[in-house]
């Protein structure tokens, strides 16, 4: 299992305080990482790294707004100088508005896009910088199904993660020379404390994600850790600009026909 061990290697998760974004951050530790986490809210951000460290698990947290690029080069810079060279990031931070299009404020609208694309390129370039004179990273961007589906009520959030795609592909064709993989993961429906309120029988989204879902039920956030190991190990290493749509087959199929 030596080719998926990340023993030595550090990982940056922004976001990595709650949710996908902590499930995500504790495999890597299983796997020997060591975290680095960003937050914007200091009493999560000290909740989760001490969530971390009740397993032995090496974690450290900075609070910044990663659509800030001042305190992006700041934060980076402070990482390095503290802990050692970053290996491995994961843009995780990301934020949604469901909202009808016609009616969503544009600053609402611009905001989404900012902390869930502009945020991702920021930090990329930041870390990048250092990995292409070490001539070695992985950047893992956190897509969605919505990278590649529209649905009613999340346009904002659909443009962002449309366009994190897009971005992923088109870093990992400029970093590639160095040595650097730039990849994504595209989660499905997911059983978290954000989606517990729907998930209850009789819930008519809830019916719906289910039985839209080959696997006919909702995804354990601990399902996402195993393909962020693969995506962060030497295991990867020839894997370069893809998205992994973890989401129980969804976007395999049109759906199960109604008389069924």
């Amino acid at each position: 299992m030596e080719l998926f061990s990340l023993k030595g290697k550090r990982a940056v998760i922004t976001g990595g305080t709650h949710g996908l974004g902590m499930a995500m951050a504790e495999g890597l530790a299983k796997a020997g990482a060591e975290l680095i986490i960003t937050g914007t809210t200091p009493q999560k951000l000290e909740e989760a790294l001490e969530y971390y460290k009740s397993f032995g698990f090496a974690a450290s947290g900075y609070i910044f707004d990663v659509t800030d690029e001042t305190a992006a080069i700041d934060n980076v810079a402070r990482m390095e100088e503290e802990h050692g060279p970053i290996d491995i990031l994961v843009n995780n931070a990301g934020i949604i508005k469901r909202v009808l299009a016609v009616d969503m404020p544009i600053e609402d609208f611009r905001r989404v896009i900012e902390v869930d694309l502009v945020g991702a390129f920021i930090m990329s370039r930041q870390v990048a910088k250092r990995m292409i004179e070490r001539r070695s990273g992985k950047i893992i961007n956190i897509c969605s199904m919505m990278s590649e589906l529209g649905r009613t009520n999340v346009s904002a959030y659909a443009s962002a993660k449309g366009g994190l795609k897009m971005l992923t592909k088109n870093l990992a064709t400029e970093w590639a020379p160095y040595n650097i993989q730039v990849n994504g993961i595209g989660p499905g429906y997911f059983a978290t404390s954000q989606t517990e309120p729907i998930r209850v029988d009789g819930n008519p989204f809830n019916e719906f994600i289910i039985s839209r879902t080959p696997a006919g039920k909702w995804g354990d956030p601990e399902d996402l850790a195993g393909t962020a190991v693969f995506l962060s190990s030497k295991a990867s290493d020839f894997v370069n600009g893809q998205i992994i749509y973890v989401d129980g087959g969804i976007l395999a199929t049109i759906g199960k026909p109604s008389n069924e």
